[in-house]
């Protein structure tokens, strides 16, 4: 699995013209699942973006995470993270997971988030959607 984690102030996903996801300030992570994840990786990759610390304390140093700052999470599934990019002028896509357990790992995560948390958006799984954020800081990174 490799996220990519965006500290924003605000983001949404819209599909067909419609925002189906919406979060103020928070996390935005886009999400690539590949063929060998599992339900135990998807639970370390949510209790990981959960407590991840990016938000500034009072003496303006990464010391809170989302918990802490009660903040939105916003879950978008991208399987083109999982490229490999190594060689040639085209991505290939390998180590991605199939569409089917790409699914089913990324609804885990969803369930597991929402489980934990609560303040949990998302996008939708194959769908083309428009992700827009305003990137605070800008603070972005990538866990794998």
């Amino acid at each position: 699995m490799i996220t990519l984690l965006q500290r924003v102030s605000e983001a949404r996903v819209d599909v067909a013209e419609a925002t189906i996801a919406r979060v103020g300030r928070g996390i935005l992570v886009l999400v690539g699942i590949q063929a060998d994840d599992d339900e135990s990786r998807a639970r370390y990759f949510i209790d990981r973006m959960l407590n991840y610390r990016v938000f500034a304390d009072s003496d303006g140093k990464m010391n809170l995470s989302l918990i802490d700052i009660e903040g939105g999470l916003l879950l978008v599934p991208q399987f083109t993270l999982a490229a490999n990019t190594k060689k040639g002028r085209r991505p290939s896509f390998t180590s991605a997971a199939s569409p089917q357990h790409g699914k089913r790992i990324f609804d885990i995560m969803i369930d597991y988030a929402r489980a934990d948390y609560g303040q949990v958006a998302c996008g939708q799984f194959g769908a083309d959607m428009r992700v827009h954020l305003v990137n605070d800081g800008p603070v972005t990174f990538i866990l794998d």
